[in-house]
């Protein structure tokens, strides 16, 4: 898997290409490398809503063609806005792969933004935020990035807020496309029963006529941390709980450990420390999860659970426990081996999902310039020894640096 094939068009944009021939569908996307850490305090949320406008209408379809476009063919076409990409994807069957990138090329470069669907979806996105807010498991993640990137654009909420939607014009959508969308951070990705030669002329024909791209504006770089606690009330019966620092960006070395040790102490696997201590042993959560984000410049380790009010500071204890026993001992030569075993595992078995591996290989050329072969990360998963993973540990759980939220019933 991941034999891919990587090129450059005239105007700078990349294209990369896996060749499946044993499937009926041709996954593709087109990312581009800007996101909600592009913008600023007066215009946050615009990344999100640039997104949702895109479907609005083009120089050449409605938005009901748009929509009409693949759904009418059995297609799917779809969209998603994080910290520094946006991405636009579509699923076909291989004879409508050119329906489906002229869409998608479509949507991305010639978007019209008009005023009578501007303030529909103006609408849409309110309420995806009042959506969003009564979700606790939600709104803890967002507030617990706000937390450890306070005052920085990659602690702003991805949606927005509501006095910014509400004031978000035409201009404004079209000057932030073209302050930070650079040709350079954009790629076409595209899996399936479709060939290179096929991807190759097509291409040409639809995203090579775009011209060179040319960001005006710089992405400001995150550069100091500071620990911070924040306790908010909200209307939930559970006391939901985060507790997490800023960890290592994307191109440092102990990323792969980091990675690692998070499955370990409260990855999706049943068998991780946590789940066994706090929901086996104890039986205080539904679900506790670790979870570790890797950025351009910066990352993001955290633990999050809910549990009764009363038994808050008995999970917060055992999750400590838990922490702290990775920092004190080193994992056996057993332990270390079946740890390697179980996420090169979870790797593998997401190497089937043709879709998320046309996302992963868009994401990694805009991040890494290439894709790396999956035995690459293995080696990279089996070259960490015991005493690297306690040394992540000991830098990543040390508590003097760790950011505490929670968020109690408001009882009144």
């Amino acid at each position: 898997m991941r034999n891919c094939s990587i090129f450059t068009l005239s105007n700078g944009m990349r294209v990369v290409h896996q060749y499946i021939p044993t499937t009926a569908i041709v996954h593709c996307g087109i990312f581009v490398g800007i996101g909600s850490r592009d913008e600023q305090i007066a215009n946050q949320g615009i990344a999100h809503f640039w997104e949702h406008m895109a479907f609005k209408g083009t120089r050449k379809r409605t938005s009901l063609d748009i929509i009409k476009s693949l759904d009418s063919i059995g297609g799917e076409l779809n969209a998603f806005t994080d910290k520094e990409k946006i991405v636009f994807y579509a699923s076909v069957r291989k004879e409508y792969f050119e329906r489906a990138l002229d869409v998608l090329t479509d949507i991305t470069f010639h978007s019209t933004f008009p005023e009578k669907e501007l303030e529909k979806e103006r609408g849409v996105i309110l309420e995806e935020m009042a959506m969003y807010f009564d979700s606790p498991d939600d709104s803890l993640q967002d507030e617990m990035e706000a937390l450890i990137y306070k005052d920085h654009p990659m602690g702003m909420n991805i949606l927005g807020n509501e006095q910014t939607v509400r004031n978000f014009r035409k201009k404004d959508f079209v000057s932030f496309f073209t302050d930070h969308a650079d040709s350079r951070k954009i790629v076409f990705s595209c899996i399936g029963n479709i060939t290179l030669e096929e991807v190759e002329q097509l291409v040409k024909k639809y995203l090579d006529r775009i011209p060179r791209l040319k960001a005006r504006a710089s992405r400001k770089k995150f550069t100091k941390y500071k620990k911070g606690e924040n306790s908010l009330k909200r209307g939930v019966k559970q006391t939901r709980c985060a507790l997490g620092r800023t960890a290592y960006p994307l191109l440092n070395e102990k990323r792969i450990p980091l990675y690692l040790m998070t499955n370990i102490l409260g990855g999706p696997g049943m068998n991780s420390r946590l789940n066994l201590s706090v929901r086996e042993k104890h039986g205080l959560v539904y679900s506790i999860d670790a979870q570790y984000l890797a950025y351009a410049d910066t990352g993001m380790f955290a633990i999050y659970f809910g549990t009764e009010p009363k038994q808050a500071k008995k999970c917060l204890a055992l999750v400590h426990r838990e922490m702290d026993k990775l920092c004190e001992k080193k994992l056996s030569a057993r332990e270390l081996a079946s740890a390697k075993e179980q996420i090169k595992g979870q790797l593998a078995m997401s190497e089937e999902n043709n879709l998320g591996l046309m996302i992963m290989m868009g994401r990694a050329v805009i991040d890494l310039d290439r894709v790396p072969p999956l035995q690459e990360t293995f080696d990279k998963i089996e070259a960490v020894d015991a005493l690297t993973l306690q040394t992540v540990a000991q830098e990543t759980f040390d508590p003097r640096h760790l950011s505490y939220l929670t968020m109690e019933p408001d009882l009144k």
